[in-house]
């Protein structure tokens, strides 16, 4: 029988986000959101769809904007992953969700062999 801290490894591991897979959307499906809805930014997504579908009403800024947008985007994917993996942590119970003295005094401190 496996054992907690086995179950809650593997379900991390099942659920964490891809950081290739992030790219691969952001730099084929990136105007449509396809990326941000992968990271599970379902509110920016929208809005870079809708930017898309509609960004050429106002002579064509908002394709800039979505465009702009999509260049940050390629920086900002490490972030939100690392942000997603540590809720995703956090909602398995694996980590206090503050840094606060709780998490200090869990957390041991590496071992150094001297």
């Amino acid at each position: 029988m496996m054992d907690d801290a086995t179950r809650t490894q593997l379900m991390f591991q099942a659920q964490k986000k891809s950081t290739g897979a992030a790219y691969v959307l952001w730099f084929f499906l990136g105007g449509f959101g396809a990326h941000r809805f992968y990271l599970g930014q379902t509110g920016t997504a929208v809005a870079q769809l809708l930017l898309l579908l509609f960004g050429w009403i106002p002579l064509g800024l908002g394709w800039l904007v979505l465009g702009v947008w999509w260049l940050i985007d390629a920086f900002l994917i490490p972030g939100i992953i690392e942000r997603e993996d540590m809720a995703t942590i956090q909602r398995l119970g694996g980590m206090p969700a503050t840094r606060g003295p709780a998490y200090r005094d869990q957390v041991r401190p590496a071992q150094r062999d001297y």
